[in-house]
């Protein structure tokens, strides 16, 4: 009797036990930040009742289900299947709190996290900014873009300018990576500058590939150097070398050009080995030199400014791109004058066509035709100095022209005799 008795104990404390373990952990007992699978229960005014495979069922707030929307509530209905966030595995009524509004937020926790596996790269909006950085919204989740890691700023940025430069930024939207997650500590943390380096480096490679010579797109210009121009094609730089700027003679980039203008460009060269492009605006500009017969010609005068002088000669602006250059042979000078003696930059002169050769684009041009070609005229202090002795001259002319008239008659008169007589008579 007491061996059956002590049997029945021992199987009741055994259920016991195991009520209690059940009851201590559920199936998948909920952590809290889980996302679970349920199923609607019951809709009442203070929230709903939800299973989601527990002994107890979870309770959505009311207040939560509100952050759903009016929408979403009325077509939700029993029996419904619902994803869950477990805010609150038990609070302190012992009940399962659960949460609608946090699942999204989950889910974006997750997103964040395989993509920082990954090394993915997202665009987010900038919703604002402080003395730290840029903070951003990825989906509902906030983060922040250190300054350090944001691509325009660098250390030597001065901090008034860099609180400029990230209130700019604001409502813009810029590609991010994730570098840190810390869903514990509310963490979530973006960098522009790599995820902009990751980016180029792709574009580039799409660049690279796709471009071919000949192609015209729009381009932003990003840096100014002695010998050409950096051009952002969106994700790659070209170069626009400072001869293929302008048809005009360009003696620095920054004389047409200023970072950040936006322009259009040519593709003149791709060299995939060494990742290289090479750009031009002047292949979009009309050429001067193609209709340069129709406006020139040998042996017309020009005025023009010089540009350079050289020891070989000087260069002169006939036109906007155009330039003719006068020997050191031509100048009106003696030949053993150096040409910087006599020319000087921005000086205007006149001067010659003698040659024209549309396909090389050059123009000769020569001072000393000009004066060589000019008849010889008397200045006007001169013509004031001679009047004097031209009227004299003149005047004597005009005596002798009047004397010479009666000496032609003397011999006539002397023919007859009474002019003999009266000779003979007139006194000694």
């Amino acid at each position: 009797m007491s061996t059956e008795f002590d049997q029945t104990t021992q199987d009741e404390l055994e259920k016991e036990d195991w009520t209690q373990l059940l009851d201590d952990y559920d199936y998948a007992r909920p952590q809290r930040g889980e996302l679970r699978d349920g199923i609607v229960m019951q809709i009442e005014e203070n929230g709903i009742l939800v299973s989601i495979g527990t002994k107890r069922e979870g309770l959505i707030p009311l207040q939560d289900v509100r952050q759903m929307g009016d929408d979403f509530v009325s077509t939700l209905c029993v029996n419904d299947s619902i994803q869950v966030y477990v805010q609150d595995p038990e609070n302190k009524d012992g009940d399962l709190i659960l949460s609608l509004s946090l699942v999204q937020v989950a889910k974006d926790w997750e997103t964040a996290a395989r993509l920082s596996a990954e090394n993915g790269i997202v665009r987010c909006k900038v919703v604002g900014f402080n003395k730290g950085g840029l903070l951003v919204q990825f989906n509902r989740i906030r983060g922040f873009v250190p300054a350090s890691q944001v691509a325009q700023l660098h250390g030597r940025t001065a901090a008034e300018e860099r609180q400029q430069a990230l209130q700019r930024m604001v409502n813009q939207e810029i590609p991010l990576k994730v570098i840190e997650v810390d869903r514990e500590r509310n963490r979530l943390v973006f960098s522009e500058r790599s995820a902009t380096q990751e980016w180029r480096k792709a574009q580039k490679h799409r660049l690279l590939t796709e471009l071919q010579p000949g192609d015209m797109l729009s381009g932003r210009v990003n840096q100014l150097t002695n010998f050409g121009a950096f051009i952002d094609l969106g994700g790659a730089d070209g170069l626009a070398h400072i001869s293929e700027l302008s048809w005009q003679r360009v003696n620095h980039p920054r004389e047409v050009l200023t970072p950040g203008q936006e322009v259009k460009v040519m593709v003149v060269e791709i060299d995939r080995d060494r990742e290289r492009i090479g750009l031009s605006l002047r292949r979009l500009q009309e050429n001067p030199w193609d209709t340069i017969d129709q406006r020139y010609s040998l042996g017309q005068l020009v005025t023009g400014s010089v540009t350079n002088v050289t020891p070989f000669g000087a260069f002169v602006q006939v036109e906007d791109a155009v330039e003719g250059l006068i020997h050191a042979s031509e100048l009106d000078v003696d030949p053993q004058t150096q040409p910087r003696d006599v020319l000087q930059p921005g000086q205007i002169v006149t001067a010659k066509v003698i040659s024209l050769d549309r396909q090389r684009q050059r123009m000769g041009l020569s001072l000393r035709r000009v004066t060589e070609d000019q008849p010889e005229e008397t200045s006007p202090e001169a013509k004031a100095e001679t009047a004097p002795e031209v009227a004299a001259e003149t005047a004597v002319e005009l005596n002798v022209e009047v004397e010479a008239e009666p000496k032609s008659e003397i011999p006539l008169v002397e023919d007859s005799p009474e002019a003999e007589t009266e000779n003979l008579s007139s006194p000694v």
